[in-house]
């Protein structure tokens, strides 16, 4: 060890500022403890105690100790070896490619183009040029260790790795998730977006089911706007693929193991649903639209409430799915798709929520502004309330309502910060 320490010293690009660059280091061997030098692999080996032989079952300690135990040992004795200055040069790169990364990871969000009516400018991100870490146009063929990403490779040229980082970070999806406290949800993130660059893979049979989806989504929306003039209907026009994803989600739901689905939404997009999930039959909404409402329908009631059930096909085995009435009160339905899922999973002695999965649809206006959301999210980590997880689907049509501007619409960036409170 005595010579790993006398490499390095106080001047160097390993101290002060550029601590994120060993945690970084750490991160890496955490994941991999091949893909970190040797001499480094041995450190972080001697500073958990445990044996260098082979990269098994080494614990995941705090980074903080193990930056401080280096800095501590460094100051012990005289330095004998200095840094020349080309290397250290390099060294302050090497640091930059890092930070480069976690800059797309953190804000890479921001600037992805999430706004197909261009009603707001795409901010400018300094954090996202390569010119605010100090590197210049000569730099770009430059090959840097990339072992703490997911892109493939143990190497790549600064052009390369920011191409991919602009392909999976900053196109047609935005993924915020730097926030999240664990950092094996984080890793799980990061594995699934940055291999594909944030673009799924599809055989042809999954995108010809993708495409009768979403022409069975707009085919009904046409429909019931030329059938139907001038009346309530909610449409789901422009949020089409909302019936692609909710049916995706089932399917994976199914495959996984889930027996019973519950889905809470609004009325934005319900009749859709309720035909192209559900699987209700448009002769009985039609008929419900010219007012020839069933018997048992309550007095007052209108077609934009109603619940429905039915068992879908999954590649697990058919699945149960309910939808919740609602009433006009949009998000209201929330801790009643809960409270109906917790009593599903007390019937079937679901402990941790594997058989009956929650859904629910939002639109953002009322995702943001609604108290009872921050009500029901307050009691999902409780033991007496908690489901095991929700999937929460916003739609954003980009009018709040009464609320047009954007700027007077929430006082947060996302209307989904709100989840951040767990």
């Amino acid at each position: 060890m005595t010579q790993l320490y006398e490499q390095y010293n106080l001047n160097s690009y390993l101290f002060g500022g550029n601590a994120p660059y060993l945690e970084e280091l750490y991160e890496a061997y955490l994941n991999n403890p091949g893909s970190v030098p040797d001499n480094w692999r041995a450190y972080f080996d001697a500073v958990q105690h445990v044996p260098a032989v082979d990269g098994s079952n080494r614990p995941d300690v705090a980074h903080a100790p193990v930056i401080a135990s280096f800095a501590e040992r460094a100051k012990q004795g005289p330095i004998r070896t200095v840094v020349a200055s080309a290397d250290t040069e390099m060294g302050r790169k090497r640091v930059a490619a890092t930070q480069l990364i976690a800059g797309y990871r953190d804000l890479g969000s921001r600037f992805a183009n999430l706004d197909p009516l261009q009603r707001q400018e795409r901010p400018s991100i300094p954090e996202l040029e390569p010119t605010f870490y100090g590197f210049s146009d000569s730099d770009m063929d430059i090959v840097f260790n990339i072992s703490n990403t997911y892109f493939g490779g143990e190497t790549a040229s600064l052009r390369d790795l920011l191409q991919s980082l602009r392909d999976t970070y900053c196109r047609s999806i935005g993924a915020e998730f730097t926030y999240i406290s664990d950092p094996a949800e984080v890793r799980w993130i990061q594995e699934r977006l940055e291999p594909t660059r944030a673009l799924p893979q599809f055989t042809a049979e999954k995108k010809k089911h993708i495409l009768d989806r979403l022409t069975a989504a707009e085919g009904l929306e046409r429909y019931l706007h030329t059938k139907y003039v001038g009346q309530k209907r909610f449409s789901l026009e422009g949020g089409e693929s909302f019936i692609a994803s909710l049916d995706e989600t089932i399917q994976r739901a199914g495959e996984k193991g889930v027996q019973e689905i519950v889905i809470g939404m609004a009325h934005r997009g319900r009749l859709n649903v309720l035909v192209n999930i559900l699987g209700k039959t448009p002769q009985e909404l039609f008929s419900e639209f010219e007012g020839h409402h069933a018997d048992d329908l309550p007095a007052g009631d209108v077609k934009y409430h109603q619940g429905f059930s039915s068992d879908i096909s999954t590649p697990g085995g058919p699945v149960h799915l309910s939808l919740a009435f609602n009433p006009s009160h949009l998000e209201i339905v929330n801790p009643v798709v809960e409270g109906s899922v917790k009593a599903r999973m007390d019937r079937r002695g679901d402990k941790d929520g594997s058989q009956v999965l929650p859904i629910l649809v939002h639109g953002d206006a009322a995702f943001a502004g609604q108290g009872v959301v921050m009500e029901t999210l307050n009691l999902a980590q409780t033991r007496g309330y908690g489901t095991g997880g929700t999937v929460h689907i916003v739609i954003n049509n980009q009018i709040g309502f009464t609320t047009s501007d954007p700027r007077d619409s929430r006082s947060t960036l996302y209307c989904s910060d709100v989840v951040k409170m767990i």
